[in-house]
């Protein structure tokens, strides 16, 4: 049984309710606007939790106005394509700014 999916399904759900007040200060028009950033980046850091080629506890996702940031550090350059790969699969993706740097 996946148990990931009621997790994140909760996450996001306790997000939309502490942070639904901040949406002007992050620059989005709406509050709408802020929970699909949120859902977004939920959904790209989901995927590569169940991606074993992208380590996701050194990559951070930003998403603004449905243009998503990547930033942190990738083994290699196959990781780091993969994390843009991931990140533009995801519905709702404008555009992806990957700021990734392979480590030495």
């Amino acid at each position: 049984m996946n148990y990931r999916t009621p997790l994140v399904a909760a996450a996001i759900a306790l997000s939309l309710l502490t942070v639904s007040g901040c949406a002007v200060t992050r620059g989005q028009e709406t509050v709408g606007a802020y929970i699909d950033d949120s859902t977004i980046t939920t959904q790209i850091k989901g995927r590569f939790i169940d991606n074993k080629q992208v380590d996701a506890a050194a990559i951070s996702v930003e998403t603004l106005n449905g243009t998503v940031m990547l930033s942190g550090f990738a083994k290699n350059s196959a990781e780091r394509a993969t994390a843009e790969t991931i990140a533009r699969g995801v519905n709702g993706v404008k555009s992806v700014r990957n700021e990734i740097a392979i480590r030495p």
